[in-house]
């Protein structure tokens, strides 16, 4: 027996026993004739004393050790109110070092937070031993095990769905796995359980769910991982899109009221329709604690000669922003040309009611008292106007503009988590090269069913889609899913595959629904990036015990690596320089 508590249950309960420790060496201090160890485990802290200063020859900090002593209650003096073991100390015994630890270590385990991002990874074990990141690990395992109970407690039943698979089109390259058994073929690691889950249903399970791992080969983003994440995937026969809000809702409610350290909305949450969300925040993922709500100045500018406005997509805000310098405006101006725009056009609404600003002498005088009317402008207010021939770009701009402004003005309250849903996504959209493709996945039911996607321009169909949304961060995505075959066969015709293809790539799917498919419908949640709204962290490596790195890197264990030549000859691959 290495220990017979942890370091984390010692307190004066235990004055006058003798207890045996193990853990690591977190400091020492050599005081002349008196030598102080700070022990340490995942549960706790505990000064260890001794008037052997012989034991500092054979210990290092990080040591792993054990030790037999005396619990004994510490001087007045030598109290420590901000530790839980403060009034005790233990009189070592004995000391046994279990594995010393180098000299030199890359960083101080209490201040790895502090160090670059690439040194914690590369000694990623080192970094977890911060009290951080143990208590991100145990938020981690916690919420898996509270969602786990919820769902059950809500009737679903949890199913592990394959992991090797075929590729699918979900909006992201697949991670391909050659199959040495048969030649030049591949399976595909699963970029979500999208279709089993929807054969689930088909198969009579009624409600299922797993935290499933998906694996994407993406660029990673702070708020996106390399690889692989996890995701709280659940799918309902026989639902509603509105059945799967309350079911998801329930979800947060639970998660967030025991773990989260930050206040947040409870459902209903708010549904806010693409379209609108677009126009209003610039975005399909509104942070809603910036209170800035962008306005349509079409109807505005619809006449206007302005050449930075004629014929093209406005949108514009006002706010008030005090007595900035015209650096304030200059930066953002900068800000926002770095981001693909022509330029930031700006006013400010004087006290007799009319505007000042580099624009004012292109306008007329009913566009500038439209501005003011359109905006909800007052006096003193500053109204910022972005343009773009494209609504897709004016908007992101106009978004990335909204942002920036709440930044820099600090009028974002970080100080609570706002949920909100984003419905009515369209069902197709234009490619950078103009050809009509897929928005989300061809899995969802679109609004109006067959005679929609016969009688409707495609690019004004709807989709029964839906987005959770925090703070800015998509959390969740789903979908109430399509079933009909003949409606699976046009809207792959309308993107330009047709029934042949369908067999090929979602042979079983398809046969399924030939059988008799319920109506069903799901959602699922990203487990990392919930844990990243209730820590409030940016960074969502910071959340994962080994991520890759910003650059899909594995520092840890060295990957990506090359494959060696036999390998490849086993797997029949040959590989292109």
């Amino acid at each position: 027996m290495y220990r017979t508590m942890t370091c984390g249950d010692v307190d004066e309960k235990f004055v006058g026993q003798e207890i045996e420790l193990a853990g690591w060496v977190n400091t020492m201090r050599d005081h002349g004739g008196i030598v102080f160890i700070d022990l340490r485990d995942k549960y706790g802290l505990v000064q260890l004393t001794t008037h052997d200063d012989s034991l500092l020859s054979s210990l290092t900090r990080e040591s792993v050790i054990t030790i037999k002593g005396k619990v004994v209650l510490r001087e007045e003096y030598n109290i420590n109110p901000k530790m839980k073991s403060g009034k005790i100390e233990v009189e070592i015994q004995t000391l046994k070092v279990l594995s010393k630890a180098r000299n030199i270590l890359p960083f101080e385990v209490e201040d790895s937070m502090k160090v670059s991002e690439e040194l914690r990874l590369k000694h990623r074990y080192l970094d977890l031993r911060n009290e951080t990141m143990q208590q991100t690990l145990k938020l981690r395992a916690d919420m898996a095990f509270e969602t786990r109970c919820c769902l059950r407690e809500l009737g679903f039943t949890e199913v592990n769905t394959p992991i090797l698979t075929v590729p699918s089109p979900e909006g992201a390259r697949d991670y391909l796995v050659p199959s040495r058994v048969h030649k030049g073929k591949f399976y595909a690691l699963p970029q979500a359980p999208q279709q089993f889950k929807q054969l689930l249903m088909c198969g009579g399970l009624d409600k299922y769910f797993q935290i499933a791992p998906c694996f994407r080969d993406e660029d990673p983003r702070a708020d996106r991982l390399a690889g692989d994440f996890y995701q709280i995937d659940l799918e309902m026969s026989f639902a509603t899109q509105e059945d799967v809000h309350k079911v998801v809702e329930t979800i947060m409610e639970r998660l967030f009221s025991k773990f989260s350290k930050f206040p947040f909305n409870k459902g209903p949450f708010q549904c806010i329709p693409f379209k609108e969300a677009m126009v209003k925040y610039g975005t399909d993922k509104p942070d809603l604690r910036n209170p800035i709500v962008m306005n349509d100045l079409k109807e505005v500018f619809k006449d206007t000669s302005f050449v930075g406005f004629k014929d093209k997509v406005v949108e514009g805000f006002a706010i008030t922003a005090g007595a900035q310098p015209r650096s304030f405006y200059d930066k953002l101006q900068s800000y926002l040309i770095d981001q693909g725009a022509e330029g930031l056009a700006w006013v400010r609404v004087l006290e007799d009611g009319t505007l000042k600003g580099p624009i004012v002498k292109f306008l007329t005088e009913k566009e500038c008292a439209d501005l003011i009317t359109t905006t909800g402008a007052k006096i003193g207010d500053d109204i910022f106007v972005v343009a773009d021939v494209s609504a897709k770009k004016c908007y992101k701009l106009a978004g990335l503009l909204r942002t920036e402004v709440g930044e820099k003005l600090n009028i974002i309250d970080k100080s609570r988590i706002e949920f909100c849903w984003i419905v009515d996504f369209p069902m197709f959209e234009l490619s950078d090269e103009g050809k009509v493709e897929f928005c989300h996945n061809p899995f969802n039911m679109p609004k109006g069913g067959m005679e929609a996607l016969t009688t409707m321009n495609p690019l004004d169909v709807v989709a029964y889609q839906y987005d959770l949304v925090a703070n800015g961060y998509e959390c969740a995505s789903g979908a109430v899913r399509n079933t009909d075959v003949d409606t699976m066969i046009k809207l792959f015709e309308i993107v330009g595959y047709g029934k042949e293809e369908i067999e090929k790539r979602f042979g079983a799917l398809y046969t399924a629904f030939s059988y008799g498919a319920p109506p069903h419908a799901g959602c699922a949640p990203g487990f990392e990036r919930l844990i990243m709204l209730m820590l409030g962290t940016t960074n969502i490596r910071d959340v994962v015990p080994f991520p890759m790195n910003s650059k899909a890197q594995d520092l840890l264990m060295g990957g990506p690596i090359e494959a060696d030549e036999m390998q490849l000859r086993e797997l029949h691959i040959k590989l292109r320089q």
